[in-house]
């Protein structure tokens, strides 16, 4: 392995003259502290089209007995004519979508703040999610975090914007998180492929 370019040459096939190069490459750490600027915007990846199911399940889950969200003969008598989304379901995706931009590496979510659900979201709808960073700020009590306030937006396929909220969390400076190839964020030290294997 050199230095400069992480790289080994191995056998691959058992063959002398045969050989193949591998190497650890660092894939997508999430962003910390440091790489958050107030006025940028983050389209977080994937849609994701919610189902019957997401809706049934996580009512059944959280107990919640509005008929609006599992009696379709009730529905359909309503304003909207069917079952709507869980709204509890539609800031749980938002969040999860925005996580891979905005708080892979957070040690806290501090608080969810300004929540407005916009339009109603039904079975079969796509979503769409991104977060504007409103304000940065370091801690006296702590000098290994700072703290990134966001300003998160939900869209359906029509553009319509089905949901907004304000979410705070506290997020490692890169120094102390010390990433790289062999342990991204999640891994435990020494699980699967190390720089001394390539």
């Amino acid at each position: 392995m050199t230095d400069s370019d992480n790289t080994t040459e191995t056998n691959a096939t058992g063959s002398d003259d045969e050989s193949t190069n591998k190497r650890l490459i660092e894939g997508w750490h999430g962003r910390y502290y440091e790489d958050f600027e107030v006025g940028d915007i983050y389209k977080h990846p994937f849609g994701r089209t919610v189902t019957e199911t997401d809706n049934v399940w996580l009512t059944n889950v959280t107990m919640n007995c509005n008929p609006m969200h599992f009696n379709e003969a009730y529905a359909s008598e309503t304003e909207f004519g069917e079952r709507l989304v869980d709204g509890t379901f539609v800031i749980a995706l938002a969040v999860g979508m925005s996580v891979i931009d905005v708080s892979v590496n957070a040690t806290a979510n501090l608080g969810y703040d300004d929540i407005r659900h916009h339009a109603p979201v039904f079975h079969g709808d796509t979503i769409f999610a991104e977060s504007e960073v409103l304000s940065k700020r370091e801690l006296e009590s702590r000098d290994h975090v700072g703290i990134v306030e966001t300003e998160l937006r939900a869209y359906n396929q029509h553009d319509d914007l089905v949901l907004s909220l304000e979410r705070t969390p506290m997020v490692l400076k890169r120094e102390h998180a010390e990433p790289s190839a062999a342990k991204p964020p999640g891994w435990p030290e020494g699980i699967g492929t190390q720089p001394e294997d390539c």
